[in-house]
């Protein structure tokens, strides 16, 4: 199985800067790509940004320019530089990998961290 877990949430000012890392561990076969999504109260996951394993990345065009993703040299590790921040970007993020556990598993799946709570105040 695969865990996700991930760090680096807080409470920050309009235009402060914060750092999410997050950590995959457990069996873990193939990375297809890692990315950030969040979550704001009433609102639907959104994707953030994705890392690939090819390399190349891609953002919603709200943090474009603002908040830029990386991935670790074993390509587990994924964190999300969130710089100039807004009050809309609170919310919650959450870590998520697609990939397969096993070479028995068919079809990537997602996985997900348990999230962590980004608060921007105006």
């Amino acid at each position: 199985q695969v865990q996700l877990v991930e760090s680096g949430g807080g409470l920050v000012p309009t235009g402060g800067s914060l750092r999410l890392s997050c950590a995959a561990s457990g069996s873990i076969f193939v990375v297809n790509h890692m990315a950030w999504y969040r979550q704001a109260p009433g609102k639907q996951r959104e994707l953030v940004a994705t890392s690939t394993s090819a390399g190349s990345t891609n953002y919603v065009h709200s943090v474009k320019g603002r908040f830029t993703i990386s991935r670790g040299h074993a390509k587990t590790t994924v964190t999300l530089q969130m710089n100039s921040l807004k009050p809309e970007d609170t919310a919650v993020y959450y870590c998520n990998l697609f990939g397969r556990a096993t070479a028995l598993q068919p079809y990537g799946r997602d996985y997900w961290g348990q999230g962590t709570q980004v608060t921007v105040s105006s």
